[in-house]
C-alpha cells in the first residue's frame, strides 16, 4: 500500500489555511458559519481541541467557484 499523499488528498492545518486565504482563525469561523459551501474541516480526534485540517483541492475549487461568482456579478 502506498503511503504518500496524492495532491487530491494533500491536507493543509487550519492556522495555514488562515494564513493561505488572509482571515484571522475568528475570520474563518464567521466565514464557515455565512457560508455552508466552505470546505468542511477532518479531524483526526473528537475532541473539540483537535487539530482542524482542510483539503488543499476543495479549498481551491472553493476559492474558484467564489472567484467565478465574483466574475459573474461584475459581467452583470
Amino acid at each position: 500500500m502506498n503511503h504518500n499523499a496524492t495532491q487530491a488528498q494533500a491536507l493543509i492545518p487550519q492556522p495555514a489555511l488562515c494564513d493561505w486565504i488572509g482571515q484571522t482563525r475568528s475570520g474563518l469561523d464567521k466565514l464557515k458559519k455565512k457560508d455552508p459551501t466552505f470546505p468542511k474541516p477532518i479531524k483526526f480526534s473528537s475532541t473539540r481541541q483537535a487539530a482542524a485540517y482542510y483539503v488543499v483541492t476543495e479549498v481551491e475549487a472553493w476559492l474558484a467557484s467564489q472567484i467565478a461568482k465574483r466574475d459573474q456579478a461584475v459581467a452583470a
